[in-house]
């Protein structure tokens, strides 16, 4: 192919695929932005901060399948699963809908003034969790403070690595994105050695967490920072609600996040149904997450090569497919097969959705802003979705059904992006 032809190319995937979108970008401030760099020193620090703040923040919220488990047969034994189900929704929902706050913030103001205060009320939770023992401060410590702070360090991280990245920004936010699989690899593992195998107890084990993320939130708090001056335009870009491209799209994402929480929640238990030790099922979770990493690099750097919506139709549609299949899984090592293949279609989810939200705007200050509200509108399906799991097992006594709602939720959200790629100049079978 000529450079000419690729460099077209490119420039397609950054531009809005609504037409008013891009007459409202396309103004005297934003044709004076340099363009990304792309790569260099401050670029790949900016996307290291961001990755420790993804490990340690998702990190720690991918690994509740790990406490969902141990709540059950210890301190809130007395609760049913969809009732416990409801800490961890809180925590996804808020550190997805706060970006509704957050990426406006973070275009106006920059990463520094909100990620700093960010970090040090995560370990303040997270200290907090480790002294709960009623259902209502864990939601009110791990469901809702924990989830409220994340959100406010997930997405200027993410805003401020899509400064600095454009035609490799897939695969610089799925690598970004992949600190929270390795942290669901190293937390959940050591969470369940902790809890089963040591003498600390639950306190002591929950606010070692919070000691190890202390120098992760540190480096980050030094390096992630915007490469563009903040935007002096209204604080919500109401103009985006009127756009299709961002309204399917979020709907979209909507069902993703419906389904793809499920496995992450409940395999742990589903494990210990089948027979599988406690301590084994909870190490599902990290083998989860192990594949996760790998569903979030492999899938961003395929997104830059044939198309954003392309890589995220196919997640949603693979993990569809995959989730469904959860009931009929029994062996031990067919849970660890289950694991990964989970892990690694879903984790295209999250990190295909944000680079799809970076196709919004041609303004790279509207990034934050963009990311964050269809974010937020998206979170709802990470408040609703596992307690509706948990409902459902707690109904019918099994896990079939939880499958096929998780299932059909993730085939709904692939089959939906493929509409937003109908709308678009390419059309459905363009490299979008």
């Amino acid at each position: 192919m000529a450079v000419t032809d690729s460099l077209s190319e490119k420039s397609h995937e950054t531009e809005p695929r609504d037409p008013s979108a891009a007459e409202a970008n396309n103004t005297p401030e934003t044709n004076k932005l340099s363009p990304a760099p792309d790569g260099g020193l401050q670029a790949w620090l900016v996307a290291g901060g961001a990755a420790f703040i993804f490990f340690s923040a998702l990190g720690y919220v991918n690994s509740f399948g790990v406490f969902q488990q141990y709540y059950m047969t210890h301190q809130l034994s007395d609760r049913p699963a969809d009732s416990i189900a409801w800490i961890g929704s809180v925590s996804g929902f808020l550190q997805l809908g706060m970006g509704g706050v957050a990426g406006p913030l973070f275009d106006r103001y920059g990463a520094t003034g909100i990620t700093r205060p960010a970090a040090l009320g995560l370990v303040v939770a997270i200290m907090l969790v480790s002294l709960c023992k009623e259902f209502w401060q864990f939601i009110l410590a791990q469901g809702i403070l924990t989830g409220a702070v994340m959100g406010f360090l997930i997405f200027p991280a993410m805003g401020s690595v899509s400064q600095y990245f454009d035609k490799k920004r897939g695969a610089a936010l799925g690598l970004v994105i992949a600190g929270s699989s390795v942290g669901g690899v190293v937390f959940p593992i050591a969470l369940s050695k902790m809890l089963h195998e040591t003498s600390l107890g639950f306190g002591w084990t929950v606010r070692i967490m919070g000691f190890v993320m202390l120098p992760c939130l540190t480096f980050s708090c030094l390096t992630v920072k915007p490469r563009l001056p903040p935007r002096k335009t209204s604080f919500f870009i109401t103009r985006a609600f009127k756009e299709p491209f961002f309204l399917i799209l979020t709907l979209g994402l909507f069902f993703g996040f419906m389904g793809m929480f499920t496995p992450l929640f409940f395999i742990p238990a589903y494990a210990v149904s089948t027979g599988v030790d406690p301590t084994l099922a909870s190490y599902l979770v990290a083998i989860l997450n192990a594949g996760s990493t790998f569903g979030r690099i492999i899938p961003g750097i395929l997104a830059d090569k044939f198309g954003r919506l392309n890589v995220l139709a196919a997640a949603g549609i693979s993990t569809g497919i995959v989730a469904c299949c959860l009931s009929t899984v029994t062996s031990t090592g067919g849970l660890v097969v289950y694991s990964v293949a989970i892990g690694f279609t879903s984790g295209a989810i999250l990190s295909g959705g944000s680079t799809a939200f970076s196709m919004t705007t041609k303004n790279p200050q509207e990034l934050g802003a963009y990311m964050g509200m269809g974010m937020a509108l998206s979170s709802i399906a990470a408040l609703i979705g596992p307690p509706i799991s948990g409902a459902l097992v707690a109904r019918y006594e099994g896990y079939l059904e939880l499958s096929l709602f998780s299932g059909i939720s993730c085939l709904a959200s692939g089959f939906i992006v493929l509409i937003v790629k109908a709308i678009t100049p390419e059309g459905i079978f363009g490299r979008t």
